[in-house]
């Protein structure tokens, strides 16, 4: 009964306020429901999603009302007004983009050998590696290449003098000498440890001798019959690389001085220093080691020698431009079969073509 009162109430006071008119009648009307409307949809949604074209008609229906009355529309005159202040700087920003203003961007080509300039001569400063662009005709100042460095997180010529170990172990290749020590678990769970030396510039490996009880004197004992086979075959080393191992003894160092070599320590915890050694090691377990059981010192020092003259003779090296430490001869293409040999009870395969 209440809510029909008040409906008619509602509805004597809307007749008597509404225009006589039937045109002015139904705009007002319309207007009153489109309002209506709009208080029902911001109940419902806290923030609308106004597109472009909304935008651009609510700013276009601003101008032609007082600011006064900018308190009708359903976003805050503040937003009005930078609407159209973004249009201004959307405008200028494409301008920008197609004039291009300041400075041409650095070629892809320069950075590249600006940074493969700084990368393979450490001693280099920004002028230096200027002066070389210039001869290769990349005129780029000196302040654009330390910027490119530092991009990229190049440090300053001092700082990229320092020789690191990789690029020692490349710069002596040709007379160094690596040497380490690994062990190895047999059937009867006794630890061997196998004593070897690597030809760092051929990749060539020298199995030293193995044992059950590693001391300083068995260790310089390898280490003079490893002269005599050096000697033997016109091999002389001039740098000897080593861990930091106590059963390195003086007496082991003075060996190889008296054949003119020096003895280098690496630092300490650092196993990429002796990284080819390391290599090695690896590679000797993954190819043979992990494939047969050990029985004990004698069978270790057989299938240790057999590997290595595998591993010097036929294995590709893939630093070696996938030929072995000690190649036969360039290949040759010829008729005939291929025939397999077997090592190590077939551990591992070897091929050659069958003589014709």
């Amino acid at each position: 009964m209440l809510f029909a009162l008040v409906y008619a109430v509602v509805c004597w006071l809307s007749d008597r306020w509404l225009p006589r008119t039937a045109s002015d009648r139904a705009l007002a009307i319309e207007l009153l429901a489109l309002r209506h409307e709009v208080r029902v949809l911001r109940r419902q949604v806290q923030r609308p999603r106004w597109r472009p074209a909304d935008r651009l008609v609510l700013a276009a229906l601003s101008r032609c009302v007082p600011r006064a009355e900018w308190s009708r529309f359903p976003v805050r005159p503040e937003t009005l007004l930078r609407w159209p202040r973004e249009v201004v700087r959307w405008k200028w920003a494409a301008f920008g983009r197609r004039r291009r203003p300041g400075r041409p961007p650095l070629a892809p080509e320069a950075r590249a050998l600006i940074l493969r300039l700084a990368r393979e001569n450490a001693a280099r400063g920004y002028q230096r590696i200027r002066g070389e662009l210039l001869k290769l005709g990349h005129p780029v100042a000196a302040t654009t290449i330390r910027a490119v460095l530092r991009r990229h997180r190049g440090p300053p010529a001092p700082r990229r003098a320092g020789l690191a170990w990789p690029a020692f172990l490349r710069a002596h290749a040709r007379g160094l000498l690596a040497c380490d020590v690994f062990g190895v678990e047999t059937v009867r769970l006794q630890t061997l440890y196998v004593r070897f030396f690597l030809e760092v510039q051929t990749r060539r490996v020298f199995i030293a001798g193995c044992t059950a009880h590693p001391t300083g004197e068995w260790v310089a004992q390898q280490a003079r019959n490893l002269c005599w086979d050096l000697e033997r075959e016109g091999l002389r080393p001039t740098l000897l690389l080593r861990d930091r191992d106590a059963k390195f003894t003086p007496a082991f160092d003075a060996v190889f001085a008296g054949q003119g070599a020096r003895a280098i320590r690496t630092p300490v915890r650092a196993p990429r220093a002796n990284a080819y050694a390391e290599r090695w090691v690896r590679t000797v377990r993954e190819d043979c080691l992990a494939w047969c059981l050990v029985l004990g010192e004698r069978h270790l020092r057989q299938v240790l020698r057999e590997y290595a003259s595998h591993y010097n003779r036929r294995r590709p090296r893939r630093a070696l431009g996938l030929r072995p430490p000690l190649p036969r001869g360039q290949p040759r293409r010829t008729a005939g079969e291929v025939v397999r040999h077997d090592r190590l009870g077939g551990v591992v395969h070897e091929y050659e073509r069958a003589a014709a």
